[in-house]
């Protein structure tokens, strides 16, 4: 239950970026205990926002209120001091140190110095909110969701009031969802208030107290609880997609199954075994093909499990037993130029740290891989007007919000750069398309583009791999379902026969 005093308020915020205007006269307020989310499509702002109200950016225009006061936040730090942490989408921990030296680092005072009474705190914190994990695993051996119950233990150690989530579920199964969502509403009896930057209309409308829309870097609409209560679901989503984009889309139809002839077979695994981060048995005995025309939907509830699947096909791990084969060619100890060349494309869900450099131009990121191709180079000098033309056309084919070619990758949105990612790896006709997770932190519009590219692009003869937690796209896009389960596939199934109760079964290993 919210009071009518609010906690924050942030009036009239501005942020410019080199050709992008990311907030324009923002305002937003915040109450005490509530969730409150903010939607809008990819580029709207929502991120910016709030990286001002935990001090990542400074904001040109515009003031802040924190209890009654007028404050300046400079810094991450200044943000703690005034209590407000927030857990972003690509997570701030330290891969080689532990969940409890992650909790700790940072911080001034002896008294964390000591791991016994650090531990007990932890302790204290997980049992309270429900965040139950082992504070001596180090990051690097973590799940995904694990890894975000982290970040949000890290804001709890601070004594924060405020947490602020960008994206929290877009890379979680529906179980972790559940889990994560009945934390927040621990958080919110428990007095704390949260903010949920994300695109997933109906989990915003079922966790929310309070929805404001945002649209080109503005203040479109705001719906209170009261509004949301008389709303049925369908009639809340309608409203928040017209404010969002002008109109209502059209319902996305479900792919039909396609017939794949005999034969054509792009990829198969046979008996495939991959360690996971612990050196332990990861992945075990993993056989299946995908065919010419063909999308194979892989999910699965461990998300390290999804990761190993799509990391040991994009080359970036090797099998400990069993082959890969592409086009009835063993790639098994190929690396990932090789199958970059043989015309494999790996989507990773890491846009960040593994699918471009941030600091480099767009322009600059678009030849990686193939600067020495046509029409990049000429002979072997970079053709400048070529990577110029070629990476503005693929900023006007996938409606990415960009100052241009020469606009870093670090200055566009999350959602943004995830486009310019997959424009990038559906270029030059690839004879396979490995996507792992391919549209989280986009919004509905974009989704609706990603995956129709993705069915264009099997009519046109590819093999697309698609691994994603995300039911509704698994089932709208996929000609066969199959199902991950304690490292190894539990079932494959026909999308016309498959419901989400017998994939829930698989993936929990209980079979139909």
């Amino acid at each position: 239950m919210t009071t009518n005093k609010p906690l924050i308020k942030m009036i009239g915020i501005t942020k410019n970026f080199p050709g992008v205007v990311a907030n324009n006269n923002v305002n937003l307020d915040l109450h005490p205990a509530e969730i409150h989310s903010i939607l809008g499509e990819n580029g709207a702002g929502k991120t910016t926002l709030m990286k001002i109200l935990s001090g990542m950016h400074r904001p040109d225009a515009g003031k802040i209120i924190v209890r009654d006061q007028a404050v300046e936040i400079r810094t991450p730090q200044d943000s703690l001091s005034l209590g407000i942490g927030m857990v972003y989408q690509h997570f701030a921990l330290v891969p080689e140190l532990t969940v409890l030296e992650n909790l700790i680092l940072g911080f001034e005072s002896g008294f964390f110095l000591n791991l016994k009474k650090a531990e007990q705190k932890l302790q204290q914190i997980s049992a309270t909110y429900g965040l139950t994990i082992d504070p001596d695993r180090k990051i690097q051996d973590l799940s995904v969701s694990d890894c975000q119950r982290t970040e949000i233990l890290k804001i709890l150690f601070h004594e924060s009031d405020v947490l602020i989530l960008d994206e929290p579920t877009s890379m979680l199964s529906p179980a972790e969802t559940g889990d994560l969502f009945d934390t927040l509403r621990s958080l919110r009896k428990a007095g704390k208030s949260v903010v949920l930057i994300t695109h997933n209309l109906s989990e915003a409308i079922s966790i929310s107290d309070r929805i404001t829309l945002m649209r080109s870097g503005k203040n479109a609409a705001e719906l209170s609880g009261d509004i949301l209560m008389a709303m049925d679901e369908k009639t809340a989503t309608n409203r928040i997609l017209e404010v969002m984009f002008g109109a209502v889309p059209e319902p996305q139809p479900l792919v039909a199954a396609q017939h794949v002839s005999a034969g054509e077979t792009v990829l198969e695994l046979r008996q495939v075994d991959v360690l996971n981060s612990q050196g332990a048995a990861g992945l075990k005995q993993i056989s299946f093909s995908v065919a010419k025309g063909e999308i194979l939907g892989i999910t699965g509830v461990d998300s390290e499990d999804r990761r190993l699947l799509a990391e040991v096909i994009g080359g970036q791990k090797r099998t400990t037993a069993g082959q890969l084969l592409y086009r009835g060619r063993d790639i098994t100890l190929t690396d990932i130029a090789t199958r970059f060349e043989l015309g494999i494309r790996y989507v990773t869900e890491d846009r960040i740290n593994e699918g471009c450099v941030i600091d480099m131009a767009l322009s600059e990121n678009t030849i990686l891989q193939s600067y020495y191709r046509k029409p990049f180079s000429r002979f072997g000098i970079l053709n400048q007007a070529g990577i110029q033309s070629f990476t503005g056309d693929l900023i006007n084919r996938f409606g990415i919000r960009a100052a241009g070619p020469d606009a870093r990758v670090g200055t566009l949105s999350g959602g943004n750069i995830q486009k310019f990612i997959l424009a990038r790896s559906l270029s030059g006709e690839p004879g396979l398309i490995v996507c792992s997770n391919p549209t989280y932190g986009l919004d509905a519009a974009t989704v609706r583009l990603i995956r129709q590219l993705l069915r264009e692009e099997s009519r046109r003869g590819a093999a697309v791999l698609l691994i994603t937690p995300d039911m509704d796209e698994l089932f709208s896009c996929s000609n066969r379902i199959g199902v991950l389960f304690n490292g190894g596939i539990s079932g494959f199934m026909d999308p016309s026969a498959a419901t989400a109760e017998k994939v829930g079964k698989l993936m929990l290993g209980i079979g139909e």
